[in-house]
């Protein structure tokens, strides 16, 4: 979508979709939910960090997609700097108030004139590139503009996508293309392949190989007579791994506010940190082969099984009951498009779930659980229940996803 409308609150009471609900028994399933609490606690947790490393922090709000989960971000204060995944986003978010986006995905001529006249609006959005060639679009779509388009020079620290490496023979040549036109703002890298690091020994190595090389590449263009404001690293991994950002300006991460079963299986978080889950209902049983049945399948968890690769291999999800405690053993470890099949592990006989009951999966990958939803019913999971957790608030998702 070119021209997303972000909305913010509660959706109107006449929308079937997102009808004001009572409780989590309330709401047809399957739907998304947010544990507000464990969303704050995360979300303060790297703020106090960014804080003891003496940097800035830039969240990417792609995971949420949510203007009211990022306001969460700057509680009480103005909008923070952001990081976008696609220029819909950064269109989104500007219309809610936020004027120093980076858009983090490589850019190209096409999508240019959205970035200027985002520009225009007085809006700060930097953009990423990794060639002369793109550099060159970019100069020239900046000269024709009659104003700056602020770029990062992407640099590659671990072989993941896109990016230069520090020493590549370019990188002076794009960062003088990019300086002759007022764009260079600086360089930018990610961690990529942090997300497969088994260890804290394993992810504080990357932090510090993600500050080396961002640096290095900083230091290189200056070397050359170039400034370089801006040095920005980051992942959810390495961002809570980084115990030294000398250089560095400012910290990126996104997926820390809900967090997720391959963060927790990497040992970013504990289970007890994951803010989101998606609520379905047992609709059927087949006991000879051992399989309850959901009405959640890949479309409210989505395809990732980024937890096939780990120690514990989690399925599509970790079965919770409603209030959010575990059912000992059982894992949604199958899904066509609307189904789910639970299972229980090591052929533990399965709990007694009458056909209505519902239940909270817990997702491997936040992101793309998040991507299936228009939104997320609100609860605050240290308050006692009475059978289902209130619903605080239905905060919807911006569009243009």
């Amino acid at each position: 979508m070119n021209n997303p409308v972000p909305t913010a609150g509660p959706a109107p009471a006449t929308d079937p979709v997102t009808a004001p609900a009572r409780t989590l028994a309330d709401p047809d399933t399957p739907f998304a939910v947010l544990d507000l609490h464990k969303a704050r606690r995360n979300v303060a947790r790297l703020a106090a960090r960014a804080d003891r490393l003496g940097v800035g922090l830039r969240p990417h709000v792609k995971t949420a997609k949510s203007l009211d989960v990022a306001a969460l971000l700057h509680e009480g204060g103005r909008p923070c700097p952001i990081t976008v995944s696609t220029l819909a986003e950064a269109e989104a978010f500007a219309d809610g108030g936020y004027t120093d986006i980076t858009y983090a995905v490589g850019i190209d001529p096409h999508k240019l004139p959205r970035v200027v006249a985002l520009l225009r609006r007085g809006v700060t959005l930097r953009v990423l590139l990794d060639s002369a060639e793109q550099a060159e679009f970019v100069a020239d779509a900046s000269r024709r503009a009659g104003l700056p388009v602020p770029a990062q020079i992407e640099i590659d620290c671990d072989g993941h996508r896109g990016g230069l490496r520090p020493d590549a023979p370019g990188l002076p040549a794009i960062g003088r293309i990019l300086h002759e036109a007022g764009c260079l703002d600086g360089v930018l890298t990610h961690a990529g392949e942090s997300y497969f690091d088994r260890t804290a020994e394993e992810r504080r190595a990357a932090a510090v190989n993600e500050r080396d090389t961002a640096v290095a590449a900083a230091e290189r263009l200056r070397a050359a007579g170039l400034p370089v404001a801006t040095v920005s690293v980051g992942s959810t991994p390495t961002a809570h791994a980084a115990e030294d950002l000398t250089g560095v300006t400012e910290l990126r991460a996104g997926n820390y506010v809900f967090f997720d079963l391959v963060m927790a299986g990497l040992g970013v978080c504990g289970v007890d940190d994951l803010a989101l889950s998606v609520v379905v209902t047992v609709i059927g049983h087949r006991p000879e082969y051992g399989w309850i049945i959901t009405d959640g399948g890949w479309m409210a968890m989505s395809r990732d099984r980024g937890t096939a690769a780990q120690a514990q291999d989690q399925g599509y999800g970790l079965v919770a009951d409603l209030d959010g405690n575990p059912v000992p053993g059982l894992v949604m470890t199958a899904a066509s498009q609307e189904h789910g099949t639970l299972t229980v592990r090591d052929g533990a006989p399965l709990p007694e779930l009458p056909i209505g009951t519902r239940l909270r999966v817990l997702p491997n990958h936040a992101c793309a659980t998040a991507a299936q939803h228009h939104g997320y019913h609100v609860v605050d999971g240290t308050q006692p229940t009475a059978g289902a957790p209130v619903v605080e608030a239905f905060w919807s998702r911006v569009s243009g996803w």
